[in-house]
């Protein structure tokens, strides 16, 4: 894991690489790479590239980057893991391909010179890596196919910039910080900002499962290379020839190959446990593959102890049955408000989350690890949220209304007008006919932060107007065929709420502790064997079957809680702590009716000077 990025002066009427730029962009993630680093410069100075180190596969200098091949033609600067490396390296070798390290980094460049661009089909990982090809004048962008590491660029005036980080790229003092309209506004819709949108005009991240490729003749399009929706469609129809009744069996062989291949590294790998079935299991699992006690850490609250939402005391249990090492902390209100300046201005992009990852990152980190396994992924692949049962049941209750257009638009005038004159009424049901017909539609009321009918309370008129235009088909409904109402959720889910918000934190609030955050839940050869079967509804009991994966089970009290996610009690603190406490002056934000998250998200964005400009208020 490390900090990445680059410059590509590509139209030659633009200045070549300016030094100094490119040193504080790569500066600014020094947190992302403690261990080390690097830049190189083409011998004309139209391109360079930096790097920082968190080294994890092959410590030695033999790992270090940027990292050429033996002939000089091929450049590359990679932050992420391939897992399946060991496996690449040894078909290369057996095609003569002589290697000079033992690092992934090493096998990317090889399998770039034999396959190209082609060659992110093979990977099995989470990355984010640029290759400079001196014979071709070429510069070639991958990332992984869930989006788990992040890779931000921007072409203007005829240079190509990118990096790891948003802010990275505002760092090095080029790039306009003027505002996307429609970052805010998705910001505002869903708690985070959608991708390929970033919260600057120019700044753009580069999509989950793409490449990019820039040239002498510009900056082409990204090229989508891997697709969830048409993944999970092929593993509908791969489900159905595993044997019935083979299940569990099955789901453990899957779970087991994903957690060995992220147990990959050179140094220790320690786990986040809460007291859920997701990280429990991918504990048991990895103690079950490792022949040393894995280090675990679970985080709680002052707030929390003694309260259904304190997960140390069953966290402790799990720990006890499973043998490992574990390590427990608790937060006060007092230390939440000394971490949050160093929290805000850590967020690379705001999101209404990511608190919870950035505190219990600080706490892995501390005791000297370096690498730590998530549950993150299980909810989105098993059913784990509510929304899997209440998105259908209202896609099929209010689409049959929107069947209908002029009975549907009176009664949805009527019915919104009604409900929002009264303030004890939630306010999601006011949009249920416009937008509950139809999968997105129902997704943005259920997950919504600020439901667009409020936008308007919130935002200046003409920055929303601008704001919604731009999402564009952000809003649309489109699926690949053969996806029935369980997948389209799981999609939504992980599409939205887990790539934009879940994973993004994981990486910005982890790497801000130079800690690398593993998602063996999250891996493109788990969801090709088992979304199939869960939307089919093969694993019964959802969640409930993982218990059954692991040798010696868990405790029964795991099984039976009731759910309550990885979280610490910032609603509590969002309204005792003046710190955070901006979204008071919106009269709309003072009404009982309000999610927390809406306020949440007002004072972060009330919190930068470039977008509290937009708010009203």
């Amino acid at each position: 894991m490390c900090g990445i990025n680059g410059i590509f002066a590509y139209d030659r009427a633009a200045p070549g690489v300016d030094t100094a730029e490119l040193l504080r962009t790569r500066e600014y993630m020094a947190a992302r790479g403690p261990d080390g680093a690097g830049e190189w410069w083409s011998a004309d100075r139209r391109v360079g590239l930096g790097h920082r180190r968190l080294a994890i596969i092959d410590p030695t200098p033999d790992g270090a980057q940027p990292m050429a091949t033996a002939d000089g033609r091929l450049w590359i600067t990679f932050n992420g893991e391939i897992y399946n490396y060991v496996e690449l390296r040894n078909e290369l070798l057996a095609q003569g391909v002589v290697f000079r390290s033992h690092s992934d980094t090493e096998v990317l460049l090889c399998l770039y010179r034999r396959d190209g661009a082609e060659m992110v089909n093979r990977l099995r990982g989470m990355f984010a890596f640029a290759i400079w090809d001196e014979t071709e004048h070429a510069l070639f962008l991958a990332r992984d196919p869930y989006g788990i590491k992040p890779l931000y660029y921007a072409a203007q005036n005829g240079v190509f910039r990118f990096a790891s980080q948003v802010k990275a790229l505002l760092a090095g003092g080029a790039i306009s910080r003027e505002v996307e309209p429609a970052g805010v506004t998705g910001f505002l819709l869903w708690g985070s900002v959608p991708e390929p949108c970033t919260i600057y005009r120019d700044i753009r991240a580069l999509p989950a499962g793409s490449t990019l490729r820039a040239t002498a003749s510009g900056v082409e399009p990204p090229r989508r290379y891997w697709d969830l929706g048409e993944v999970v469609a092929r593993s509908i129809e791969a489900a159905k020839v595993v044997p019935l009744g083979s299940e569990i069996d099955y789901l453990r062989e899957v779970l087991l190959d994903s957690v060995r291949a992220h147990l990959v590294a050179d140094v220790p790998v320690g786990a986040f446990l809460s007291a859920g079935l997701d990280s429990s299991t991918i504990v048991g699992l990895a103690r079950e593959l490792s022949s040393a006690p894995i280090e675990t850490m679970t985080l709680t609250t002052d707030e929390f102890r003694g309260t259904r939402n304190d997960e140390a005391p069953l966290a402790v249990e799990i720990a006890h049955h499973l043998d490992v090492h574990h390590h427990l902390r608790s937060m006060s209100i007092q230390q939440f408000e000394a971490e949050l300046p160093a929290f805000l201005s850590a967020m690379d992009q705001p999101t209404i989350d990511g608190l919870n990852t950035w505190l219990v990152s600080k706490a892995t980190a501390e005791t000297g690890l370096k690498v730590a396994l998530s549950g993150l992924g299980g909810d989105e692949l098993f059913g784990g949220y509510p929304t899997f049962r209440s998105i259908p049941r209202m896609v099929e209750r209010w689409g049959a209304l929107n069947r209908v257009p002029i009975v549907g638009r009176l009664f949805c005038g009527l019915y919104s007008s009604v409900l929002t004159r009264y303030t004890s009424a939630d306010p999601k049901y006011a949009g249920l006919l416009r937008y509950g017909g139809t999968f997105r539609g129902a997704y943005m009321i259920e997950r919504g932060v600020v439901r667009p009918w409020e936008l308007s309370r919130v935002l200046n008129h003409d920055f929303l107007a601008e704001g919604m235009k731009r999402l564009g088909d952000e809003l649309g409904d489109a699926f690949a065929p053969g996806v029935n109402g369980f997948a389209k959720v799981s999609i939504l889910e992980s599409s939205r709420y887990m790539r934009n918000q879940l994973l993004r934190d994981s990486d910005w609030a982890g790497m801000a502790h130079s800690l690398e955050i593993r998602v063996p839940l999250v891996d493109s050869v788990v969801i090709e064997k088992l979304a199939g079967l869960a939307a089919a509804g093969r694993f019964q009991y959802g969640k409930a079957m993982l218990p059954a994966t692991l040798t010696n089970g868990l405790p029964s009290a795991v099984a039976n809680r009731p759910k309550t996610g990885f979280t610490v009690p910032l609603w509590q603190w969002l309204r005792k702590s003046p710190a955070i406490g901006d979204w008071k002056r919106v009269k709309f934000l003072r009404r009982p009716n309000v999610h927390d998250y809406s306020r949440w998200a007002y004072t972060l964005l009330a919190s930068a000077p470039e977008t509290a400009v937009f708010l009203k208020g």
